[in-house]
This record gives C-alpha cells, structure tokens and sequence, in this order.
C-alpha cells in the first residue's frame, strides 16, 4: 500500500535515512573501532572477514527496518502525524515533505529556469519538460511527454474519461488534482492564507494574485499605452477600449456595451416603449 508521498523519497528508503552514521563501527579484538567500508592494506582471509562481518550487520538491522515498515503498510498504521492538520503517514521522511505544504518552503530549485519546488519528486517531474526526449507520443493529436503518466492523463482529453467522482454530490474529474479542490466547495476548507491580511483561499493561485493588492505588482500591460495591471481578466476589458469590442447587448434595443454592468444598468428605450 502506498502512500500520498511515495514516490517522492526518490528511491532512498526511510530505514537508510534513519541509521546512525557510526552504527557500522563495531570493536575489533584490540579495542579500538574498525571501519567496514575501509578495508586493511593487507588482503588475508581474517582481514576480509574481520572487516566485512559489520557490513553484514548493517544489512542486516536494514532489512529488519524495512520489514518493520512492511509489516506497518499491511497493519494500516502510520505513526507520524502533521502538527498542523492531523494528517499521518508511514514514514518520517513522507511527513517531513508533507510540512513543506504548510510552511510553503520550497527547497528544490530548478537549475534551468530557476522554478523552486517544496518537494524533489515534483522537481525530478518538472525537469522532464526541459529534457529534450520525449518518447511517449499522443496517437490522435500528436503531443508528446516526458512521462508515461502525463500521457495517461492527456488522452482523458480525447475520450472523456473521468476516474475521479466527488463522494457528496457525484460530480466527476479527469484529475485528481480538479477533485481535490472541488472537495473544497463541500468543506469550506481555505489552506492558503495570506500572510499580511489572514484572507484565505481555496486555491495557490488565488492567494497570488491576492497578494498583488498588497506589494502594488502589475505583471499585466497594455500593448498599446502601456497602462498596467494586477489581474489578467482587467486588462482583456481594457483592451475593449482600442478595440472597439462591445460583447454585451442589450435584448430589448441590442445596443453594446463593453462591461455587463452596463448592460444591467442602461435603461432601454425599447423595452419602455413597448410597456
């Protein structure tokens, strides 16, 4: 049985994290220590022995631990819990990635464009967008990925399929990650607070662009008098301006507008005529 975190300790297991760096010293009839992993300058049958009988010891108190993690996955139990929200997992080093989701520390930089992740699992995903091969290819549109798994989830696309369903009102998702956040309608959950005012959000992205009313940012510009602004959707209504677009009309004279508001504001001649 695995875990929400598995997959992401990058094939180091949590006993090998876990061991003391000196437990493989054991004494040698002299007294003092000796290290396995260096052996003595002479090659003789005792020295081979003396020298190898720790590592043996070592692999040894390995597979115990991971018997023990084994037997923990088939008994259900998982003895780390999160401080913060009550969640438990198998492995030490599964709760430690977990935290980062609280703390938002982010770590694990990526070497290329610099993009930081909370956990090297998704690091180690996100390098396959960089990476030149691509071998798994999309039979009917042609996109390739790095991952068979992002193939998976790209053909859902073209035949509909949506695997996940919302166990309160059974609307369905073709990725886990678009239920996890509809859940949130159902909980009330808000996990991203914002640091300066407390306000808190369903969604990181949410967050981010909430921040914006704080630090003054506006990555948005105008391409035409370079007025900028906070939010995406604010500039496309700006750009009404140069365009000339009015995709609102009202029903009962169809004259246009560039906002909605306008619409529900404007008194219409027709509609009073018609009265």
């Amino acid at each position: 049985m695995k875990t929400e975190a598995d997959g992401e300790d990058c094939g180091v297991s949590e006993p090998a994290r876990n061991l003391d760096p000196a437990s493989h010293l054991q004494p040698t009839s002299d007294g003092k220590t000796s290290d396995s992993s260096e052996p003595e300058p002479e090659d003789s049958d005792d020295d081979w022995m003396e020298t190898r009988e720790p590592q043996s010891g070592l692999n040894s108190l390995k597979s115990n631990e991971i018997l023990v993690n084994h037997k923990k996955s088939n008994t259900g139990e998982r003895p780390f819990s999160c401080s913060d929200c009550g969640k438990r997992f198998l492995r030490r080093g599964h709760l430690q990635a977990h935290m980062t989701s609280h703390t938002g520390e982010k770590p694990f930089g990526c070497s290329v464009c610099g993009k930081k992740f909370g956990r090297k699992g998704i690091l180690q995903t996100h390098m396959t967008c960089h990476a030149r091969e691509k071998p798994f290819d999309c039979k009917i549109c042609g996109s390739r990925f790095g991952l068979k798994r992002h193939l998976e989830e790209h053909m859902r696309i073209h035949t509909g399929e949506k695997p996940f369903s919302c166990s309160v009102c059974s609307k369905r998702y073709s990725h886990s990650t678009d239920l996890v956040r509809h859940m949130r309608t159902h909980t009330g959950e808000k996990p991203f607070s914002c640091s300066v005012c407390n306000n808190s959000f369903t969604r990181r992205g949410i967050l981010v662009k909430h921040m914006r009313s704080h630090t003054g940012e506006k990555p948005y510009s105008c391409s035409v008098c370079g007025k900028r602004f906070g939010r995406d959707y604010i500039l496309k209504t700006h750009m009404r301006i140069h365009t000339g677009e009015k995709p609102y009309s009202c029903s009962g004279c169809w004259k246009g507008f560039n906002h909605l508001s306008q619409v529900k504001s404007h008194k219409c001649s027709g509609e009073s005529s018609s009265r």
